[in-house]
């Protein structure tokens, strides 16, 4: 086996300060309008349902519902969107989770990891698996030095 040595560059990496938005695939953007806002609690803040784009809001940070044909694997669980919940808030909002008709799949405490606390796992109506976390710690919020 060879290695080849390769000499590393200083060099200026980008500098981003967060998310401004990620997007979820949908089929339909009103019944996923409905499920995001009346059962998570996202407050819609731009909607063109023509153009199949609804912009949500969750904690200051946006969600994008996109209208895409592309077919969802509801059993790929790597593939997922976590959303935070206060800690007095999460068992109240598992609850209402079921009580809106939504299956809690998988449910966890994990800890040791980059983002700790209890979740609970959940489909939207087009299959994509979702996540609501009681985020008790997060590795990024660590001093590097």
């Amino acid at each position: 086996m060879h290695f080849v040595e390769i000499e590393l560059q200083e060099k200026q990496m980008i500098k981003t300060r967060g998310v401004a938005h990620f997007t979820i695939p949908v089929t339909d953007t009103e019944r996923s309008m409905a499920f995001y806002a009346d059962i998570l609690g996202m407050r819609p803040i731009q909607v063109n349902h023509d153009r199949g784009m609804v912009f949500l809001d969750t904690g200051g940070d946006c969600v994008i519902l996109a209208r895409s044909a592309a077919k969802i694997d509801p059993s790929d669980q790597d593939v997922h969107h976590a959303f935070v919940v206060e800690a007095d808030d999460y068992e109240t909002a598992k609850q209402d989770l079921e009580d809106s008709g939504v299956r809690v799949f998988f449910e966890e405490d994990r800890q040791g990891g980059a983002v700790n606390g209890p979740r609970a796992y959940f489909h939207d109506p087009d299959g994509n698996v979702l996540e609501i976390i009681n985020l008790t710690s997060y590795k990024g919020d660590e001093d590097p030095s």
